[in-house]
């Protein structure tokens, strides 16, 4: 898997992935808007501070996104807004792109700490974050309500010290 920087080019194949606004939500949290479009893609695509990516199958297909949100502090940033394509989840990709962002975070960006939100019903993500080393840190309960359903979040975080990228 090839990944490489997001271009706005990407947000036209990227958009599609997103099927409704509890998607969204689940996607990019309270950031972005439903319906997603151009506009809001092209701001996220240049904001200070954040690195964005696109993996790339080995067939050329677009099949992956996500960001790291640098912080202040210099020594840690958020991971967020993974995203696989629908018709190529559970493939892979989603590790394998996330191993090549959190070895540039540590190894490239010399972080100490990547810390992430991710909604706790979502098992597969839930899942392959704990694989990669990531543990709950704080469990917020009913931060969303989405179609009559209260959403709790799970903060995790993964030290540099606990990160193998052999993992996942």
């Amino acid at each position: 898997m090839e990944v490489r920087a997001f271009t706005l080019a990407d947000a036209a194949v990227i958009r599609p992935w997103i099927s409704g606004p509890a998607e969204l939500l689940m996607w990019a949290g309270p950031g972005f808007t439903w319906p997603l479009d151009e506009p809001q893609l092209a701001a996220y695509a240049v904001e200070p501070g954040r690195r964005t990516w696109t993996g790339v199958g080995p067939d050329g297909r677009l099949v992956g996104h996500a960001s790291l949100r640098l912080d202040a502090d210099g020594v840690s940033a958020r991971l967020g807004r993974v995203l696989v394509a629908p018709d190529a989840r559970g493939q892979g990709y989603g590790a394998a792109l996330l191993t090549r962002v959190l070895t540039f975070a540590f190894a490239e960006l010399g972080l100490e700490r990547v810390e992430l939100g991710v909604f706790a019903h979502n098992g597969s993500a839930v899942r392959l974050y704990e694989r990669l080393g990531f543990r709950v840190g704080q469990v917020l309960p009913d931060v969303e309500r989405v179609d009559g359903q209260s959403w709790t979040a799970l903060q995790m975080s993964l030290a540099k010290a606990d990160w193998s990228p052999g993992v996942g």
